[in-house]
């Protein structure tokens, strides 16, 4: 009954009504001040604010706020009309959309799925390696996937593990032989989780869910320490998936948006490329997967280390047993590997390379074959194997390995546009835009320098204090913000802040861009979270107490790097021309 009352009266509603009464006060206010008072300054300013506002209690979409600058900038003299569209169509947004086409073939062909499989079979069945095993697959889908996706696709294999756990638990506990031998005949399960898809209407997934239900209702775990397993596999797999976006430039949303505002406001830099972010954070990554590990295993798993991550086959329970089969037979659903996913498989490992040897820095790239220079960035790269997935068929008979695809049509592309379209986030690339246009805005009314100005106080801190407290105000306000939304606000003023204190900017936006990743204490922080507290294994003070201590590496970790092999990479020691040659304009 409450929840249809909640369902009907709709307060989120209410908030939308009130939040647009405010907008179009402050709305009219402040045109009358601005028309008088002609600073572009209080202009921008204003803009800045209505969309945060707009971006932090979300009481309209985020693409839809991400608008905002598109008419107010014009109405306020601050950029033309012509001037705030070009801001919402960048380069990465085409590295987006190159991305995306190589996700949908993966998801398409379950490459994923028996990326992910494959990893958990070498792990074993061991809750320790188990965990250790899912983190590890789903950091390296989620280097090149977004990490809702990712989230979304291991989760389920994930589930039909536990399932099995909890259901061979049940079953233990009227039975009280134990020995070490499988059962022959089947548990009747066999068919959970066989979807990655939430909403396929097969008689094995609603039972999945029906029976997740009874067990978030009543609580039923054979053992404590089965429900212990359940939270911290579900919790690692949203953990790792953050881990993995950390990765590459494309690994999420936020990655893109620094980069992009980075490039347009330093054009001069030349420092950011797949490579030198990969040199960067992949070390960062690693130490936090094994730490994270470390610390979820002693929150939910306890210390003995022996007895949950032994590789001796003498030392397997009849559960970890039988889960290790149902592994086994997921993998062999797939059966052979097939003609496009060794299509996927190339194109991926094809992609990888080429961002890499485009301009490693220390030897001269592929671009250095071509006459003009600048030309090529990795959006080429990106959009040209996209393009050639609508092309090449799926099903080519002389070279099929095992397909079993039952299309009518020989020449079936690899994806079609209905593929790229289920998965190509609009709204990411429109409040990215947004960001864009805000940075703009900032730029061209002068409002970075006043604000570089208002906290010249700072000058006295070094470094290294700037960049720890920027990276603890940006994970606490992710938290409760979504994370584009907060680096897009705080990007602009960082800038300008470094500027100010002269600092390598690079210094503060790069470990900023990291921490603002690291929302993962609430199921409100990021998707990943919501996506695994949905199915009904943890609780929010879970969140929170696993949350925090991964936060806290998080901070510690990115700090770690960028004050050592950060230093060398990025020349963070001095204040950098292509800097001070923006300081210096932006004054004039």
């Amino acid at each position: 009954m409450c929840l249809y009352i909640l369902n009907v009266v709709k307060p989120e509603r209410l908030l939308l009504y009130r939040s647009a009464v405010t907008f179009v006060t402050l709305l009219c206010v402040s045109l009358r001040q601005c028309v008088f008072s002609c600073l572009q300054e209080a202009c921008c300013a204003y803009v800045l604010m209505v969309t945060a506002v707009y971006w932090v209690s979300e009481a309209v979409p985020l693409g839809a706020a991400a608008l905002v600058p598109a008419f107010l900038y014009p109405l306020f003299g601050v950029l033309k009309s012509s001037e705030v569209a070009a801001e919402y169509c960048k380069d990465t947004t085409l590295l987006l959309m190159g991305v995306i086409c190589l996700a949908a073939s993966i998801e398409k062909w379950n490459l994923h799925k028996r990326i992910a499989l494959r990893m958990v079979m070498i792990a074993g069945a061991k809750p320790g390696m188990l965990v250790l095993g899912f983190m590890c697959c789903t950091v390296f889908l989620s280097m090149w996937l977004s990490n809702t996706s990712t989230t979304a696709m291991v989760m389920p294999i994930a589930e039909a593990v536990l399932q099995q756990l909890i259901c061979t638990g049940l079953a233990d506990s009227h039975d009280d032989s134990e020995t070490g031998e499988a059962p022959e005949e089947d548990s009747g399960t066999s068919g959970f989780g066989t979807t990655g898809k939430i909403g396929v209407g097969d008689l094995n997934l609603v039972y999945n869910l029906l029976f997740r239900e009874i067990v978030q209702l009543c609580h039923k775990y054979p053992t404590k320490r089965d429900h212990m397993i359940c939270k911290c596999l579900s919790l690692s797999i949203t953990y790792a998936a953050t881990i993995g976006g950390l990765i590459t430039i494309t690994g999420t949303s936020t990655n893109l948006i620094f980069a992009e505002q980075f490039n347009t406001r330093y054009p001069d830099a030349k420092v950011i490329n797949f490579g030198t972010w990969f040199i960067f954070s992949f070390p960062i990554a690693i130490i936090m997967l094994v730490l994270t590990w470390l610390w979820l295993h002693f929150l939910f798993l306890g210390c003995n280390f022996r007895e949950t991550c032994s590789l001796s086959k003498k030392r397997k329970t009849r559960r970890e047993m039988l889960s290790e089969r149902r592994i086994h037979e997921e993998y062999a659903k797939l059966g052979p590997i097939s003609y496009p996913e060794v299509v996927t498989g190339v194109f991926f490992i094809l992609m990888t390379l080429l961002w890499f040897t485009r301009e490693p820095g220390f030897v001269p790239g592929w671009t250095s074959l071509f006459e003009k220079k600048g030309y090529r960035t990795d959006a080429t790269v990106s959009v040209l194997l996209g393009f050639l997935l609508f092309l090449i068929p799926s099903n080519i008979g002389l070279l099929c390995f095992g397909n079993d695809d039952s299309e009518s049509d020989p020449l079936a592309p690899m994806i079609t546009w209905k593929d790229f379209q289920r998965l190509m986030p609009w709204e990411i690339v429109i409040l990215v835009g947004g960001g864009y246009a805000l940075a703009a805005g900032c730029k061209v009314s002068g409002l970075s320098v006043w604000i570089g100005r208002q906290l010249e106080p700072m000058s006295g801190l070094p470094p290294w204090a700037v960049t720890l407290l920027a990276c603890l105000l940006v994970s606490a306000v992710t938290e409760f913000a979504s994370n584009p939304a907060t680096l897009t606000v705080f990007l602009p003023i960082l800038s300008a802040l470094s500027e100010t204190l002269h600092i390598n900017p690079l210094h503060t936006l790069i470990p900023s861009t990291m921490c603002v990743s690291f929302g993962v204490m609430l199921p409100v922080g990021n998707p990943p979270n919501a996506i695994v507290f949905s199915y009904g294994h943890v609780q929010i003070s879970d969140m929170v107490k696993a949350g925090f201590g991964v936060n806290l590496i998080g901070v510690a970790v990115v700090m770690l790097a960028i004050t050592t092999w950060g230093v060398p990479l990025f020349n963070l020691t001095e204040f950098p021309a292509w800097a001070m040659a923006r300081n210096v304009t932006g004054s004039l």
